[in-house]
């Protein structure tokens, strides 16, 4: 399973993904992880920078045209910034990078919310 590690910066609220040397804003700048044992170990890390993050987690990714994009519509929505607008926040941008996210399908729903409404 292919996964990156993203939290909202404190200071602003910014979404923001691990690089694999600091917290960026573009999701296409975020490292990839492939195995478990890395991921988690970053995670656990992240999760100790109380005062720049807030909510460190790992989402999964798919690789499409040779980029990734979140499986998850909801992280979808986050890599690309505010989406009231299209030439607002990170859309704005454009370029293949958005244009993948843009086009991306996957789950709407997140494993997460699934076992909530299944109330488990």
């Amino acid at each position: 399973m292919l996964r990156v590690l993203t939290a909202n910066r404190l200071i602003d609220g910014e979404v923001v993904f691990w690089s694999g040397q600091d917290w960026v804003e573009s999701f296409a700048r975020a490292l990839v992880f492939e195995d478990d044992d890395s991921a988690g170990s970053a995670e656990a890390e992240a999760k100790t920078e109380v005062t720049r993050l807030v909510d460190p987690y790992l989402i999964e990714v798919m690789e499409m045209g040779g980029r990734f994009a979140p499986v998850s519509f909801r992280e979808r929505l986050r890599a690309l910034g505010p989406t009231n607008k299209l030439d607002h926040g990170k859309q704005a941008a454009g370029g293949a990078d958005i244009a993948i996210l843009a086009q991306a399908q996957g789950a709407a729903r997140s494993k997460g919310r699934v076992d909530l409404i299944r109330r488990k």
